[in-house]
């Protein structure tokens, strides 16, 4: 689906059919007036150039707070302060409901925040990193005990979900905001996935797109994107988070 508008001398196409349903409150405001298009164009333009409040990463309770305070010190962490057993990892799928809940049903991760990572503003919110005027991806950021749970083991469910040879989208989401990554902690963590990207590479007739690269600052999402599916997602039904669960994950909700 496109949606173009041209309005004050500028266009903006929104491309993606998920992405376009996404933006909330101006989405919502995208309503023909009968006979009136400059109303529609007024409308428009008023929600989307509205200030947005920032991100409170305090109220987001654990990890979302640590993760957040660490960002705005500029801090790429390979563990978490609070319970430093913890190991941290990132990675990015397109759309990160779904993602999210696959690795809240690993066994051995113990805590998830989805977020925006691998951009150089500072605190962005949801509105701003679905424009991709940003630069950041939608990402999850892990907390997981090495002890349970291996990087390997991370990787599979991250390969097992997306589809590495897409530029800039998986499923019916695109652009740059949904671009997919590996994003590594540490020496190991990125060695290990160097080992891996040579074998995926090899199941694969096109090149591979996703991004290897070491982590840069993670910001947290909203409160209300954090654990969206468990929550029940925008159709009020909850998915199972259940360590090892194995049905379908429905990503939109």
């Amino acid at each position: 689906m496109k949606f173009t508008t041209v309005a004050l001398g500028v266009t903006i196409s929104i491309r993606s059919i998920h992405g376009f349903s996404r933006l909330g409150s101006f989405g919502k405001n995208l309503v023909p007036v009968a006979g009136n298009s400059s109303a529609l164009k007024m409308n428009f333009f008023s929600k989307l150039f509205e200030p947005e409040p920032r991100i409170v990463y305090e109220n987001l309770g654990y990890p979302g707070d640590e993760m957040g305070s660490l960002a705005k010190e500029g801090k790429v962490m390979e563990s978490s302060v609070k319970n430093p057993n913890l190991k941290s990892a990132t990675f990015a799928g397109g759309c990160f409901w779904g993602l999210e809940l696959a690795y809240q049903r690993v066994p051995g991760v113990a805590y998830t925040a989805v977020g925006y990572t691998q951009g150089p503003e500072d605190q962005p919110t949801y509105r701003e990193v679905c424009s991709g005027s940003t630069g950041h991806t939608e990402a999850v950021c892990v907390y997981y005990d090495p002890s349970e749970c291996s990087y390997d083991d991370l990787l599979n469910t991250f390969f097992d979900r997306v589809n590495p040879t897409t530029v800039n989208g998986q499923g019916n989401d695109f652009g740059t905001q949904y671009r997919t990554g590996v994003y590594t902690h540490s020496e190991e963590q990125m060695k290990i996935a160097r080992e891996r990207f040579e074998l995926v590479k090899n199941d694969y007739k096109r090149p591979i797109a996703t991004e290897l690269k070491q982590a840069m600052v993670f910001w947290p999402a909203e409160k209300y994107h954090q654990q969206y599916l468990e929550k029940g997602g925008r159709m009020g039904n909850s998915q199972s988070a259940e360590k090892g669960c194995t049905d379908t994950i429905r990503c939109y909700g």
